[in-house]
């Protein structure tokens, strides 16, 4: 089975960083996903990355408990490059070349989300790892991995979870519930699926960007996904359950 995606984006959550620990970075899941995406770039795809910053700081829960949400949002931000620093550092120690580029100016650390230049380090075979979410708050993550999708002309999106898909209700309340194969986008926002928030599924769905939904914590999944294995969750296809 051949390559099926040439230039893919990877949305990894804060939490995918934390492991099992309750706060922070577990160095050891760390090095596992920069093995997994160093082994899908020598195969020749292009990857580009946008992570999270809840294992550090969670905005909205910040706002929730009194804090003014644009400044929690920028504190968030600012938590997501913690974690784009630290997953460059491991992808380049498994030999993988790594630019960081964020969306408020960190010039000692990163440098400044610039599309051109971006596309340019993709085509160099360099992992680039989007920062600091879309640099605007009340903006998730989720936004700013649709997003930057579109504007790479990345061909899908993979957003590596805890889970193996998506649910027509919480499996760990109903043991009943059956996994989703493929879902449109429209039923994703009918349904309130919770794959992505309702402004990224409905920049995908307008850009017509693919996204797959599956289990990070399973090795090789990365590798299987860009090989179009059937893994997790596709949205964006017709409404099939398993």
């Amino acid at each position: 089975m051949g390559i099926v995606y040439s230039r893919i984006l990877l949305k990894l959550s804060g939490e995918a960083l934390m492991g099992n620990l309750g706060y922070g970075i577990d160095p050891g899941v760390v090095h596992g996903i920069a093995q997994q995406v160093a082994e899908v770039v020598a195969s020749g795809v292009q990857v580009a990355i946008v992570v999270g910053g809840g294992n550090i700081f969670r905005g909205v829960k910040a706002a929730s408990a009194g804090m003014d949400r644009a400044t929690a949002d920028y504190v968030g931000m600012i938590a997501t490059v913690m974690n784009a620093i630290t997953l460059q550092d491991a992808l380049e120690q498994v030999g993988v070349p790594t630019r960081v580029q964020t969306a408020i100016a960190m010039q000692e650390v990163a440098e400044p989300y610039i599309r051109r230049r971006a596309i340019r380090h993709l085509e160099k075979k360099r992992v680039v790892i989007f920062g600091a979410g879309s640099g605007n708050p009340f903006f998730t993550t989720d936004t700013t991995a649709a997003l930057r999708a579109a504007e790479i002309n990345a061909e899908v999106i993979f957003k590596a979870t805890k889970v193996d898909g998506v649910y027509d209700s919480d499996p760990h309340v109903n043991p009943d519930a059956r996994r989703y194969q493929s879902l449109t986008y429209g039923h994703v926002l009918t349904q309130d699926l919770r794959v992505m928030d309702s402004t990224a599924i409905a920049l995908c769905k307008e850009n017509n960007i693919p996204i797959i939904v599956f289990d990070l914590s399973v090795a090789d999944n990365i590798r299987r996904a860009v090989l179009g294995e059937k893994i997790g969750t596709i949205v964006g296809g017709s409404c099939e359950v398993i």
